[in-house]
């Protein structure tokens, strides 16, 4: 059973609405290691028993879990790659077929909330944005010249996939995701470099400072997103694990999945409506959506984009 979503984290398409057909890139050969991190594989505690995560996200129980050796993308994919893509391949995102997109109203300037066609019911910071796609990351008049090592965002599941088909890659699948953000840290630390938020006051990610939804103080640097390698990266090397964007992953979600999981190497359940999302992003605040931790879990359905929603990817190692 899938479970409901605070959409301060990513609104949903409607489901009502079909989705374009997505080209399907035939899988490359392996790619390049250039950018990617080796991640050691081995068994953790995954999940979260703690009283600040959400019953619905299904956070727990902790259970162990062993992952086998992996390479994992040190950042986020950049709007830089994703253009090497387009490029190359001709590729139109699910928000280009569809025409629209999902952007936070306070990053909206007079241009683009001409282009406001419906804000998300419940979540009205969300607007559905005529034209905003990876491009024009808050609709008409906006673009990515000084953004190119930003995380690409507006990017559904569907898209992140055939950029992994066409790298020669794929997506991590969650443990996978968690047991790297860890970055080797023992269970129950809740983000990449331990217990603490903020240690001795210094920001580490890239969240929500202020009163959300209506004021950003920025005291971390950043109202929207941050470069994909802002802040000290894990002990794994990966920067912007938790905070930033949202990280798409392999898994269909399912809250109860946790309570029969294999050990090795899950990949999720065969079936469902909503793909893990993991990380939080650049509207995170502990008022509202406490998920910019290693251990909490959200999901969107794969055509779902928004301003806040990114990837990374994985390549199987041989050894």
């Amino acid at each position: 059973m899938t479970a409901p979503m605070k959409t301060c984290c990513s609104p949903t398409r409607d489901a009502s609405a079909p989705s374009p057909a997505a080209p399907v890139f035939a899988r490359t050969a392996d790619g390049p290691l250039d950018g990617m991190r080796p991640i050691p594989g081995g068994e953790f505690l995954m999940g979260n028993d703690r009283d600040y995560g959400f019953a619905d996200d299904g956070e727990g129980p902790v259970h162990s879990v062993r992952v086998a050796p992996f390479h994992l993308d040190a950042t986020t994919v950049t709007n830089e790659q994703f253009n090497a893509f387009v490029n190359a391949t001709g590729y139109k995102t699910d928000a280009e077929r569809f025409g629209w997109s999902f952007v936070f109203y306070a990053h909206l300037d007079s241009r683009q909330k001409h282009a406001v066609r419906a804000f998300v019911q419940g979540s009205e910071w969300w607007c559905r944005v005529e034209g905003a796609h990876w491009r024009h990351p808050e609709g008409p008049g906006s673009n990515i010249k000084t953004r190119w090592s930003h995380p690409v965002v507006h990017v559904s599941w569907q898209d992140a996939l055939a950029f992994c088909a066409w790298s020669g890659k794929r997506l991590p699948t969650e443990a996978e995701w968690e047991f790297a953000a860890r970055g080797g840290l023992p269970h129950p630390n809740r983000f990449p470099w331990g217990d603490e938020l903020e240690p001795g006051g210094k920001h580490l990610m890239n969240v929500w400072q202020g009163t959300f939804p209506v004021h950003n103080t920025a005291a971390d640097g950043h109202v929207g997103t941050a470069p994909a390698r802002s802040y000290k990266s894990n002990a794994y090397g990966l920067s912007c694990m938790t905070g930033n964007v949202w990280e798409w992953c392999w898994d269909w979600f399912d809250r109860d999945y946790y309570r029969h999981s294999p050990i090795e190497n899950p990949r999720g359940p065969d079936s469902g409506e909503r793909r893990v999302m993991r990380g939080g992003s650049f509207l995170c605040h502990a008022s509202y959506c406490n998920r910019y931790r290693v251990d909490a879990r959200s999901s969107n359905t794969p055509d779902s984009s928004a301003g806040n929603i990114g990837f990374r990817c994985v390549r199987d190692r041989g050894d």
